[in-house]
């Protein structure tokens, strides 16, 4: 990387979550794994996280405590407790912001009346834990909406300060959430000043306020998690209301593929694994994972049955609804689905009622339960992802890890790492398909199936290239060293 040479050493990361110390979904696994990546090559990194409850006691066990100082915050003034506790792990500094009212009750995100406050908080803290620390970071780079007034404040209320010599980069992981409010409420608990709240910073619908929107204006660059998802947010389809607003931006708009921690996923070393193995013997040892999945799951043992794999939050992003409509004709006495997830009570109705009329052939596991997710994805042969929308996606990128072929829409980040198979030519690392339709997705299905049962070489074929494929970080902590040294010019 050129990072050394660049001139850039110092980034501060500042979000909601992180993996392995809280993590609710894809937005934890980045603020873990890219400073991971980064720091490797060289980077100074620290990572600005809240102290909550649930932060298993073994690590907060771990952390030492920095200091504390009092903060000014609302709009009638209002000072709040500070605290800094840290932890240096794998090359990467991590500092909590710990203040009891705000972090100590529930899980990280409560109630939109409530988170509101908590990281308005929590965005102003961090920058000035970062002043107290006396640690100035060439660059801000900051996730989310719940970190959305970073690039704000930085530019206001801290534009005078060491801090503010930083430049700013907010990442858009999933643009559906945004931190909306009334106005009065984001005037009070953001203590910002009167001008801020226009229609070229917070305001929407003529009477309320935008987080996400306001960091995006303030912001130096923006980023988002792959490339077509950058392009859809512009229009009205996938712009979830912002989409004038991000064409308004959009010479600062990059997207950047997401990629996976290859030490957590790899099916070499995979200690959760019946079988572990690599992709020089793959072939031999995946039907090894995949008769130990069926005896975990009560499925008729059949290594020679096709297993389709969904790992997902059940919601309707997730495309959940074309999955219902066509579950019946997914089935044939030769194939078998297996489902991990929680959500939307809907789905689990669905997926509960699917296992109950097809006994031995389908499993709802409707939990979150990590060893079974690393076997589903080492056991299974393709893994459904036909999502409405999807940033990046990381289910496919570590299914590819691990020889699991991928059926998926061709959206966002799903569209930038699968390409489609060729029957001409045997090309492609998994089975795509277009428009949001319930057909097109069977048609998809059928087509793995296919491949799988009457050209076995191809399919196998397929497994090996997913397994050939780099899906670390590497050549996006790259990208995003670029940016890093653009920015910092």
């Amino acid at each position: 990387m050129e990072e050394m040479r660049s001139g850039v050493s110092r980034v501060a990361f500042i979000g909601s979550e992180c993996y392995p110390f809280v993590k609710t979904g894809g937005l934890g696994d980045v603020m873990y794994a890219l400073p991971r990546a980064l720091a490797r090559e060289g980077a100074d990194i620290r990572v600005l996280l809240p102290l909550y409850s649930v932060i298993p006691q073994k690590y907060k066990d771990q952390m030492v405590w920095k200091g504390s100082f009092m903060m000014d915050l609302t709009q009638d003034g209002r000072s709040f407790f500070v605290g800094i506790m840290e932890l240096t792990m794998n090359g990467v500094t991590y500092d909590f912001i710990e203040n009891r009212e705000f972090f100590d009750w529930g899980n990280p995100y409560t109630g939109l009346w409530e988170d509101i406050p908590k990281y308005c908080y929590f965005s102003k803290a961090a920058l000035a834990a970062l002043n107290y620390l006396e640690w100035v970071p060439d660059i801000v780079h900051c996730h989310d909406w719940q970190a959305s007034l970073v690039p704000v404040y930085l530019r206001t209320r801290f534009a005078l300060t060491p801090v503010g010599a930083a430049r700013s980069i907010l990442t858009i992981h999933n643009l559906r959430f945004q931190g909306i409010c009334s106005i009065d409420h984001l005037k009070y608990w953001s203590g910002l000043q009167d001008d801020l709240f226009n229609y070229s910073v917070f305001l929407i619908n003529g009477a309320e306020a935008n987080m996400f929107k306001g960091g995006l204006a303030y912001a130096d660059r923006v980023t988002t998690v792959s490339e077509t998802y950058a392009r859809e947010i512009q229009t009205d389809a996938f712009g979830e209301g912002l989409n004038a607003h991000l064409s308004y931006h959009r010479e600062k708009l990059v997207g950047i593929v997401n990629g996976i921690d290859v030490e957590q996923w790899d099916s070499r070393t995979d200690a959760l694994l019946p079988a572990p193995y690599g992709k020089e013997d793959v072939l031999a040892r995946k039907p090894e994972n995949k008769l130990a999945l069926q005896r975990r799951l009560g499925l008729q043992e059949d290594p020679g049955r096709l297993v389709l794999g969904l790992i997902s939050r059940l919601t309707d992003q997730k495309g959940l609804d074309l999955v219902n409509a066509i579950f019946e004709q997914m089935l044939d006495e030769r194939t078998q689905v297996v489902v991990l997830g929680t959500g939307d009570p809907r789905y689990e109705s669905a997926f509960r009622y699917f296992e109950n009329a097809h006994r031995g052939q389908v499993c709802a596991c409707i939990m979150y339960d990590e060893s079974l997710s690393h076997q589903i994805y080492a056991g299974a042969d393709a893994l459904l992802v036909p999502s409405l929308f999807e940033p990046c996606g990381l289910t496919q990128l570590i299914a590819m890890r691990y020889g699991t072929v991928p059926i998926v829409r061709e959206t966002g980040g799903l569209k930038d790492t699968v390409a489609p198979y060729q029957e001409e030519t045997g090309e492609g690392n998994g089975f795509t398909f277009g428009d949001y339709r319930a057909d097109l997705l069977l048609n998809a299905v059928r087509q793995a199936r296919s491949v799988f049962f009457d050209h076995r070489d191809r399919w196998n074929g397929l497994v090996l290239r997913d397994m050939e494929r780099d899906v670390s970080w590497n050549h996006s902590a790259q990208l995003y060293q670029n940016l890093y040294a653009e920015l910092k010019g």
